[in-house]
């Protein structure tokens, strides 16, 4: 396999936000803490050396407990010794893995793990996978795509995802073109959502240290009291997240997320609502449940599992668990990140390093020796259809379609004619320029019919470019957006291994994977 970086820049894909934070913008310095560079790693590994708030011992216990059932699980017991650091990625739970840049995210956070192992070896990295358990927003990862078919999982079930019951996906499986026992053993031997995604991730990347975490957990919770109950009282994380999305917004950006006034859900089985404040009264919305403070927060103290933190507060959650480092995150997930710096600093948590995730575009062989064929480069594909379709007919034309050499000719005539014409009576000068609008709109349009006219001479071409574009850049998006990584995986058992190969984790570009003929 061959890679070609692009600059993220190149490909018209990301927004400002992002880019001008992998370009070290001073402006946007404020609003998180080192960049991810490898001697900053340094910096990051000390400061969380003295972060109070990880558990060691309680996030071991836990993690044991939900690997249990699982056979060549990682090595969890090294997380309790204090020279073990993690670098952590998340993702909801969509089905058979969802959209391709999920394993991207996840092939970035074990390389990232490799790479400081080699620059500190005498500190151990473990790759972390935040399983987005919580997260009741079913129909986001309800469906997936293989070999050009949406596949979709219906069911009545609601809540959390992670703890819906995926037996009913029996059904999808019987349907799928190929039979694919890694999620067969994982949808039909368990009850939980959860358990099933890591019994698939360990079985995919188990050997490479990969540790999955459920942070919906009583005992992971009672970790988090305080920050709920702060949150319940005083609503801390409001005004925090606000003025720096107003400081953010005011150098011209746009952001992700909006607090709320109280960042938390109330989660029991079935059931993820908000919780609201409604005088002196706390109500669960769309449900019966009401409280009094003194209520809610006694209910907190006995049951913290009932609450579960939204986009605000999870990434507050995760850092206060794990002794992490680093976040790996996609476009959206970096900039909403830097919104909640204010959040960190208030409760003393150390701000992770914000690493952006792998981006890819995968190329098979065929399609490499059609583009080649065709004469089109890598950066020409990300180009829009109507753009990549001039270039290329300009291209392959034997003569130049443009005629601005000739528009350069007319408006010299028309200077010398409005010369003429003034000295003779100004008030000619509108009827000359007026005249010589409708010949260069003339000129323009005869213009547009050579290219027209030079398409149809390469319509067959033309098809086959525009063929390929839709096959890499399915419904005009990001290949990494939509397609699953099994349409690649089933023809290649190494192309896991092969992404591990080829991504670098502090390489901020864009990897344009090539499958070269054998």
């Amino acid at each position: 396999m061959h890679c070609q970086p692009l600059p993220l820049t190149a490909t018209g894909a990301f927004p400002p936000l992002f880019l001008d934070y992998i370009s070290q913008k001073e402006q946007l310095q404020p609003f998180y803490g080192h960049f991810p560079t490898l001697n900053n790693f340094e910096k990051q590994i000390q400061q969380k050396k003295s972060d109070a708030h990880v558990d060691r011992s309680m996030l071991v216990k836990v993690l044991k407990r939900q690997y249990k059932h699982l056979k060549n699980s990682p090595d969890l017991s090294v997380l309790e010794q204090s020279n073990t650091f993690t670098v952590t990625t998340g993702h909801q739970l969509n089905i058979f893995t969802g959209p391709l840049y999920v394993i991207y995210k996840i092939v970035t956070t074990i390389n990232l793990a490799r790479k400081l192992k080699e620059a500190y070896p005498d500190s151990n990295f473990v790759p972390v996978y935040w399983m987005a358990t919580e997260d009741h927003d079913f129909e986001e990862i309800s469906y997936f795509n293989l070999f050009g078919k949406k596949y979709t999982w219906q069911t009545q079930q609601k809540g959390a995802v992670g703890r819906m019951n995926p037996r009913e996906l029996g059904e999808a499986l019987k349907i799928l073109p190929e039979k694919l026992p890694l999620f067969e053993k994982a949808y039909l031997k368990h009850d939980k959502l959860a358990d099933a995604v890591r019994c698939y991730m360990n079985d995919l990347f188990g050997n490479e240290g990969l540790v999955c975490i459920d942070g919906d957990d009583a005992d992971l919770k009672r970790l988090f009291l305080p920050v709920i109950e702060e949150e319940l009282t005083r609503s801390t994380a409001h005004g925090l997240v606000t003025d720096t999305t107003s400081q953010i917004e005011a150098l011209g950006y746009h952001t992700q997320i909006t607090p709320r006034e109280i960042n938390l859900f109330y989660l029991e089985d079935g059931v993820r609502e908000r919780i609201v404040k409604e005088g002196t009264s706390y109500q669960v919305l769309n449900t019966d449940l009401k409280f009094l403070e003194t209520e809610i927060l006694e209910t907190a103290r006995q049951h913290p599992e009932r609450f579960s933190p939204n986009v605000v507060l999870r990434p507050l959650y995760q850092e206060i668990l794990l002794p992490n480092l680093a976040y790996i995150g996609g476009p959206s997930e970096v900039p909403y990140w830097m919104q909640l710096k204010g959040v960190f600093d208030h409760f003393s948590v150390p701000f992770p390093l914000l690493l952006p995730r792998n981006f890819a575009l995968y190329i098979n062989a065929a399609s490499s020796k059609r583009a080649e064929k065709l004469g089109v480069t890598v950066e020409n594909l990300f180009w829009d259809d109507v753009r990549l379709r001039k270039s290329f007919v300009e291209k392959a034309s034997t003569i130049s379609l443009e005629l601005t050499q000739e528009r350069q000719a007319i408006e010299q005539i028309f200077n010398d004619i409005l010369r003429k014409a003034i000295v003779i009576d100004k008030t000619l000068e509108g009827a000359v320029n007026a005249e010589k609008t409708k010949v260069i709109n003339t000129l323009e349009n005869v213009e547009k019919k050579l290219q027209k006219a030079e398409e149809r001479n390469h319509e067959t071409e033309i098809n086959q470019l525009l063929g390929l574009k839709a096959k890499l850049f399915p419904s005009g998006g990001l290949q990494e957006r939509s397609e699953n990584f099994l349409n690649f995986y089933l023809n290649d058992s190494t192309f896991i291994q092969k992404l591990l190969d080829n991504f670098d984790p502090l390489a901020f570009q864009f990897n344009v994977l090539t499958e070269e003929e054998e």
